[in-house]
């Protein structure tokens, strides 16, 4: 019910801010030692989580220097550090606009 952590990644698409928000959420997590669960209603963000690489064409544009450097640290991030937190889907359909989102869709 309350914001752990809002950051703006500049330009990039919602794809590049999902998957940046759940590795995020996992490295708050770790440092916190808590086990989760993650939720996301984004199953292309949480599929690049799982293998640990974004695969956006869009990360490449020369307006998103900011988001580019991000992914690439997020992606170390995940080298780094094994995954123990579970990345669940969020069920818009059931359950209406994830938290996340902030009412903005």
């Amino acid at each position: 019910g309350q914001t752990v952590f809002r950051q703006s990644v500049g330009w990039g698409t919602n794809n590049i801010g999902e998957f940046l928000a759940i590795v995020h959420g996992l490295a708050v997590l770790a440092k916190n030692d808590d086990d989760g669960p993650i939720f996301s209603d984004s199953l292309l963000a949480i599929q690049w989580v799982r293998d640990g690489k974004s695969r956006s064409k869009h990360i490449q544009n020369p307006l998103a220097v900011r988001a580019c450097a991000l992914v690439v640290r997020a992606e170390t991030w995940l080298r780094e550090h094994p995954r123990r937190t579970s990345i669940l889907h969020w069920k818009t359909k059931l359950w209406g606009e994830i938290p996340a989102d902030f009412g903005r869709k």
